[in-house]
């Protein structure tokens, strides 16, 4: 311990060494990050705007597009920047930032999923009490709860991970800051802190998990109830997005963690990154847009004219 250093940055794994694999990366990221944020602000834009879709649902997706513009924002740009700048550093204090930010988006998803599939719970199997149950100050306070658990859960992580000094190396074998690699780094035994930090996480994500399973079960049930074939395809049609979303989510997140990780530097695993910390953002404005006929329309209507013709025509006016 006499011969410990204090790390004042990390170096993180790049994509690639040669310069022309480096250009090649920065492109499809900045492609697939383009992609993210257009996606994304045109499903907040079109919700925001359209009066048929001021409904607690898609007042969710405004939020979840939120944070997927977040996600994607923490990790993209700053790899992107080290590629085109040929270096790998980040500082000790950007480290912290990225991971504080990534799981607390991470997290604030993983709840808002939950509420928003209780949401169609409530639109399908409750109808009558909908209003009631999803009013405004409702959905603003279950939004407002999935910010604030990502916030503490996110707290709690980042201060276990950086309470260890660092001492083994400063490389860290991925594309940006992640905890199990960072534990890999720490000079002390930093077991009981990556089990502490594993069982959370665990609890987070099963109580989540089952409480979506058990919306979706009392959901189908109700449908399958429902006399008419074209009845039952227009209800479960509500959720298809949704489910889908969920699935990409929860499987890409499980097989890249469950996965066991190498301590050197794996293809794999950056590939496992990607899936998980990439895909995601990028694939769910798409999905909600294709499978959801209400965004579509609102879509189709959002065009330069009617912007204009409805905010700035006053202007124009004598």
């Amino acid at each position: 311990m006499s011969n410990q250093t204090t790390v004042t940055e990390f170096l993180l794994l790049g994509f690639s060494d040669v310069r022309e694999l480096q250009i090649l990366h920065v492109v499809v990221f900045l492609v697939i990050y383009l992609a993210t944020l257009i996606g994304n602000l045109l499903i907040i834009t079109a919700v925001a705007l359209d009066p048929h879709l001021h409904t607690p649902m898609y007042f969710f997706l405004i939020n979840m597009s939120i944070i997927d513009l977040g996600s994607i924002s923490v990790i993209v740009p700053k790899s992107m920047a080290n590629s085109l700048l040929n270096t790998r550093s980040i500082s000790y204090a950007g480290c912290i930032a990225q991971v504080f930010l990534f799981v607390f988006f991470a997290a604030a998803n993983i709840t808002l999923l939950t509420v928003m599939a209780y949401d169609r719970y409530v639109a399908i199997c409750q109808p009558l009490h909908y209003d009631k149950v999803m009013n405004r100050g409702a959905c603003v306070q279950m939004a407002a709860s999935a910010w604030t658990s990502g916030i503490l859960f996110s707290a709690l992580n980042t201060g276990s991970t950086f309470s260890f000094p660092f001492c083994q190396s400063n490389v860290i074998n991925q594309f940006f800051c992640e905890i199990p690699q960072l534990f890999k780094l720490a000079c002390s035994d930093s077991h009981l802190s990556e089990v502490g930090i594993l069982g959370f996480s665990a609890c987070l994500l099963l109580s989540c998990f089952a409480l979506i399973i058990a919306s979706y079960v009392h959901i189908f049930m109700t449908v399958l109830r429902i006399p008419s074939e074209q009845g039952r395809h227009k209800t479960f049609s509500t959720c298809l997005p949704h489910l889908t979303v969920v699935s990409l989510f929860f499987c890409t997140g499980i097989f890249a963690y469950l996965k066991p990780t190498s301590s050197s530097a794996s293809g794999m695993d950056l590939v496992m990154a990607v899936l998980y910390s990439v895909v995601p953002p990028t694939m769910n404005p798409v999905i909600y847009s294709l499978r959801n006929k209400e965004i579509k329309a609102a879509l189709r209507r959002l065009n330069v004219w009617t912007l204009f013709t409805k905010n700035n025509m006053f202007v124009f006016l004598p």
